[in-house]
């Protein structure tokens, strides 16, 4: 199983709690993460784009980095790590996305990868004037696809004249065209969404929550493979997940009950209540999948692994082997602390990683 750290380009990380570890993003601060996930044998890393936190009395994500740029620092100082910026679609055309894409692939020989994202939360855009109106949630993907469409034009031919309902190209080029092929990576839960990610993505995340509850993500797990059977694709499922991990269960679970008690529940309401935009019944789009999954109320963004070193490397290998999963990325709730748990004492006892290690070896 692979495994990936969704960097914490936004303060206090996944953790939407005044008792958690509160921080501000910095440069430095994700260098420090990426190359301890190099050192410890990650495959990947991950930045999201957050354009307007939740507020609350934790200022919740309302403080944040630029995913394209940080990455682009993190691409001159590591050498295996592959990077993935998020592109927040709606916010910069297709080649402008395109080629800066080929720029942080050159800077990093070729460890490069895009995540796109269609835009869930209204206030992002609207801030800017550029919010398209509440036909959006209804064609997001048929955007998506277009826009990854211009985007894979440029990079394998180094042209494109594409003519859609969004996008008209004109002869536009550009040049130079990536050494590699750059890998996409989606987030769609809803039927639409996982369609899309099937026939269009690398990878795709896929819905995880609870507490400890690792298989919880088999069901939207086994819709991407049947999507992906359906189109003839081969889209891996990816797992974000936290790690809440202590020297034993009853030590780690005391820290998620500190956190839980100083939840910030004016953060949460005005992120569900942003959420709520989103016109679809589908149980896991944008404004249901947390009610689906009974986490609305919890202080995270998805599912969370609470335990000793042990028990960790335990769910994870129980994750590794739901059908299609392919990889997990990891939060943490303080994530230098996480990094070095995670390196020196869970990942030795994870058997998916070690079997991985000696078949490379």
């Amino acid at each position: 199983m692979q495994l990936g750290v969704f960097i914490p380009i936004g303060n206090n990380g996944w953790l939407i709690s005044t008792t958690s570890p509160q921080y501000k993003p910095s440069f430095e601060l994700n260098k420090i993460v990426v190359q301890k996930a190099e050192a410890f044998g990650f495959d990947f890393a991950l930045s999201m784009i957050k354009l307007h936190g939740f507020g609350g009395p934790s200022q919740f994500w309302d403080y944040n980095l630029e995913s394209f740029t940080l990455m682009a620092g993190l691409a001159s100082v590591t050498t295996r790590i592959q990077l993935f910026a998020t592109c927040a679609v709606l916010t910069v055309p297709p080649p402008f996305a395109a080629r800066m894409a080929v720029t942080i692939d050159s800077i990093s020989g070729g460890r490069f990868g895009v995540n796109i994202i269609s835009g869930w939360q209204r206030r992002e855009y609207a801030q800017m004037g550029i919010w398209p109106g509440s036909e959006h949630y209804r064609r997001r993907y048929d955007y998506c696809s277009e826009y990854v469409t211009v985007m894979r034009e440029l990079w394998e031919t180094g042209r494109s004249d594409f003519k859609g309902d969004f996008f008209q190209m004109d002869d536009c080029r550009c040049l130079p065209m990536p050494a590699t092929r750059i890998p996409i990576i989606s987030a769609g839960q809803s039927d639409a969404g996982t369609r899309y990610a099937a026939r269009y993505a690398d990878y795709n995340f896929c819905s995880s929550g609870g507490i400890n509850t690792p298989t919880m993500v088999a069901g939207s797990v086994a819709r991407l493979v049947a999507a992906s059977k359906e189109v003839g694709g081969k889209c891996g499922a990816l797992v974000s997940t936290m790690v809440i991990a202590d020297e034993t269960d009853e030590a780690a679970m005391a820290k998620w009950e500190h956190y839980k008690a100083g939840t910030d529940f004016e953060a949460l309401a005005w992120r569900e209540a942003q959420s709520s935009d989103d016109p679809s019944r589908d149980p896991l789009a944008g404004p249901n999948k947390r009610r689906t999954l009974g986490t609305e109320k919890l202080p995270t963004q998805g599912g969370v692994l609470v335990g000793s070193y042990a028990s960790i490397a335990r769910m994870l290998d129980e994750l590794s082997t739901v059908t299609g999963v392919q990889g997990a990325m990891l939060t943490f709730d303080d994530f230098v602390i996480g990094m070095e748990q995670f390196g020196t004492r869970i990942q030795p006892l994870m058997r998916c990683r070690n079997e991985l290690k000696a078949a490379a070896e």
